[in-house]
């Protein structure tokens, strides 16, 4: 069944990992843009997961970002790629937990979990820096008392989970629940659905605190934190911290941890046209003030396959994480991205431990 294939753990060695893609999921009506609106950016999302899984991929991924050209509400677009697709993980990195609701949002979750035999892969945080000035207040949600936004999304995230997990969350109502007393869990319910939730942390420390509270780790291209080492080896340093604490906090199954990169294998003229010159000017880490922390920006790589093969071979935290997120350039369209991505699985992602799920 697949739903217990979903709850199998995985170990980060070199047979078990894991590469999906990670869609920004812009749109925009300018020159070279291959999805010019949001109608397009949804359905090009559901084809390039087609298209991946066909090439053996294991996960489509996507950012959520509110009043911006971006996807905003996943649950839709995951359930489509869900009834279309059979074997390939859909998820998120991240959802904003402050713009949430969550116990609509476990509905949300669990149906489209359902819808998808136990594939879904939910990342969530405290959101990153955007374009609206208090953006969560407008949908409704302000901190209370004594909160910032931070603590207020992890009350949000400790309610959702509550919930996907089966703990009653409302009072019931004799007259109208069948005699029922007590609380009522939320419905549907999707077994397993608690164990695939991650947290995308920004620094070693909540990195441990997502370890303590039982999430899987997502860690993205950006840490907001630095200690002068280069990026790979500061998000091993995070990846290592939390696996110390999942196994001091006894939880009950293997944690898995995610990281991303921006990989963009130079096979042919079009790759060169679209990001040769990007190739020096990307390929060193950036540090920098973001959201007023000094943060570390990992670097991208960009080249001939075989240099990218060996570099991300000797990538310490790729080499300590059981999945791979390569970040795609959705604007040039699912036929790029879907070649871009059987580049990647074909010349690169072996050298680092992946293997094909399937011959295609």
């Amino acid at each position: 069944m697949r739903n217990e294939r979903a709850l199998v753990s995985v170990v980060p060695d070199m047979h078990n990992k894991r590469i999906g893609f990670l869609s920004f999921g812009h749109w925009a009506r300018v020159p070279g843009s291959l999805v010019p609106t949001a109608g397009e950016a949804l359905k090009q999302a559901i084809e390039l997961a087609v298209a991946a899984e066909e090439a053996g991929i294991d996960g489509a991924f996507f950012r959520v970002h509110h009043f911006a050209r971006q996807q905003a509400s996943p649950f839709p677009l995951l359930a489509a790629i869900a009834a279309r697709t059979s074997r390939i993980e859909m998820g998120t990195g991240v959802i904003d937990m402050r713009y949430e609701n969550p116990l609509y949002m476990a509905e949300e979750a669990a149906a489209t979990d359902l819808i998808s035999d136990g594939r879904l892969q939910l990342g969530v945080s405290r959101g990153s820096p955007e374009p609206a000035r208090n953006g969560a207040a407008n949908f409704g949600y302000v901190p209370s008392d004594g909160e910032d936004g931070g603590d207020m999304a992890r009350r949000h995230t400790a309610l959702f989970r509550k919930a996907i997990a089966g703990h009653g969350v409302a009072q019931a109502d004799p007259h109208y629940s069948g005699g029922a007393t007590g609380l009522l869990p939320i419905q549907p319910q999707s077994p397993g659905l608690p164990q695939r939730i991650w947290w995308g942390a920004g620094t070693r420390k909540t990195a441990v605190w997502a370890a303590e509270q039982g999430m899987n780790l997502m860690s993205s291209t950006l840490l907001t934190e630095d200690t002068g080492v280069p990026f790979d080896e500061l998000q091993a340093e995070q990846i290592r911290m939390f696996r110390e604490a999942w196994a001091a906090a006894g939880h009950d199954f293997e944690p898995r941890v995610s990281v991303s990169r921006s990989v963009i294998p130079i096979v042919d003229a079009e790759d060169n046209r679209y990001f040769g010159l990007r190739a020096q000017a990307d390929s060193q880490d950036q540090v920098g003030i973001l959201d007023g922390a000094l943060s570390r920006f990992g670097k991208s790589y960009i080249g001939e396959p075989d240099a990218l093969a060996d570099e991300l071979a000797g990538d310490a935290a790729v080499q300590a994480a059981d999945t791979v997120l390569l970040t795609v350039p959705n604007q040039l369209g699912v036929d790029y991205n879907a070649k871009l991505l059987g580049n990647v699985a074909k010349h690169i992602a072996p050298a680092f431990g992946w293997q094909a799920n399937h011959v295609v």
